[in-house]
């Protein structure tokens, strides 16, 4: 649970608004989320020929482009999935081996220097770990260093669109694509909801109950992990 909180605190410094890494008015009027086809992609980021080849997308996603659109991050972010080397329950202990200095008020400048190697290192080994990527933009930036800290802002709200873009998460139909259970509840955080309970709803959904604001505000929402688990089991048999 403090764990949780604090990731809940860490979110809301740096995702100031929904509007902020939602698709855009345009973008939303013009299509609207769209449910993934899983087995399009799969054919897609898995050829060579494709526009879509993961080597190329990952490519371009290391070296800093900020022309990617979005169509180029739904593909680079689901198809992480049809990777052989992808494991939704791998845990880095990167991640938290400065995890205590998180906690503070305020940091030292080496502190935060810290912070940014743990980071960095972490995302070497799972480059979509969006809660070591916020913890990076937030050493960078009170390190002065807003030109990293804004590639990296680029990264996670168009990651962060590419999930938001399959769904509206009010029901089965419509949940949410993710390939990794924890990138749940960085949605619901970026919200500023406040995640209560997290229950598995047959065949394939998970279903986290939030604190409700207002009574047309959502219970909670829905995330599709079918291909989380299908590739989880198929890698994973015993």
């Amino acid at each position: 649970m403090k764990k949780l909180l604090f990731l809940i605190i860490a979110l809301t410094t740096v995702f100031t608004s929904l509007d902020a890494i939602t698709p855009t008015k345009a973008t939303e009027k013009r299509n609207g989320p769209k449910r993934p086809d899983m087995n399009k992609i799969k054919d897609e980021v898995t050829n060579p020929e494709s526009p879509y080849y993961y080597p190329v997308l990952m490519k371009m996603y290391e070296q800093n482009e900020t022309i990617m659109n979005l169509e180029q991050y739904r593909h680079l972010y689901l198809g992480t999935i049809f990777q052989e080397d992808y494991n939704p329950y791998r845990h880095s202990p990167l991640s938290t081996s400065v995890e205590a200095l998180y906690y503070k008020e305020n940091h030292t400048r080496a502190e935060l220097d810290s912070i940014i190697s743990a980071a960095e290192r972490s995302l070497q080994d799972d480059p979509f770990d969006l809660s070591q990527i916020n913890y990076l933009i937030f050493a960078l930036r009170h390190r002065g260093k807003n030109n990293r800290a804004d590639i990296w802002q680029y990264r996670l709200n168009h990651l962060l669109e590419a999930i938001v873009s399959t769904g509206t998460g009010l029901d089965t139909d419509n949940a949410w694509f993710v390939i990794n259970p924890r990138h749940e509840y960085n949605i619901i955080n970026f919200q500023n909801g406040i995640a209560e309970k997290q229950s598995y709803v047959e065949p394939y959904y998970d279903h986290i109950s939030v604190k409700k604001t207002s009574d047309k505000s959502p219970d909670g929402y829905y995330f599709n992990i079918r291909h989380i688990l299908e590739e989880y089991y198929r890698k994973f048999p015993e």
